[in-house]
């Protein structure tokens, strides 16, 4: 039977008006090489990718999105149908509660901005769950990343949750914690690849837990 993966990838843009919007910093990197190595293993892969420049993995379904709502949408609509579904997307956690239709314009005084939550893509997607499935969260912190992986992974209802800190956001290669309810395993600084790998080992491991 053929393994089937569910991936969100790369930043949400929220706009504030036609040129300009809040969003997170991301390249996707992360998220397309677990996608390529799922496809590697012989999975079928789709990528709900918010706004990337990287060229897709060659035999990988890519559904673009722009907003949080939109990637919400997408993703809960394909969740049911994934054995692995893993949130690598950055997510905005806020939108801007208005859009102005024309450019805002430059002024002397301060401006002030409401914003509202924007909802959690992953959680809400495990809140779905079908028996069998795993569920795979990123922790990004600037601290105690390991111990806050450890919370999202029962508040979310997780079965692995990857802490990393923001340096990987710009560079090649990432320093990872895997958080699941068996404990930790840090890994060694390495090549996004390489940390894809180990992670969908150990998402298969748990998928052949779920399984057996």
């Amino acid at each position: 039977m053929t393994l089937r993966v569910l991936i969100t990838s790369g930043p949400t843009r929220e706009p504030l008006d036609p040129v300009r919007y809040l969003t997170n910093a991301s390249s996707g990197a992360m998220g397309f090489a677990l996608a390529a190595e799922a496809r590697r293993r012989g999975a079928k892969v789709t990528v709900v990718c918010g706004p990337v420049s990287l060229p897709a993995p060659k035999g990988v379904r890519v559904i673009p999105v722009v907003t949080a709502l939109q990637m919400h949408r997408e993703t809960l609509r394909r969740s049911r149908g994934a054995d692995i579904v893993i949130g690598a997307a950055a997510v905005s956690d806020w939108r801007p509660a208005g859009f102005s239709s024309k450019k805002l314009k430059r002024s002397p005084s301060s401006v002030s901005l409401t914003l509202v939550p924007n909802p959690d893509i992953i959680k809400d997607a495990a809140a779905r769950r079908v028996p069998g499935q795993v569920f795979v969260g990123f922790a990004l912190e600037t601290h105690r990343a390991a111990a806050y992986a450890r919370q999202k992974l029962v508040r979310k209802g997780l079965d692995l949750v990857v802490a990393n800190g923001p340096a990987t956001l710009a560079s090649g290669s990432i320093r990872a914690t895997l958080v699941s309810r068996d404990g930790l395993k840090r890994l060694a600084n390495a090549p996004k690849p390489r940390v894809a790998r180990a992670i969908l080992d150990e998402a298969s491991r748990l998928l052949e837990r779920r399984t057996a």
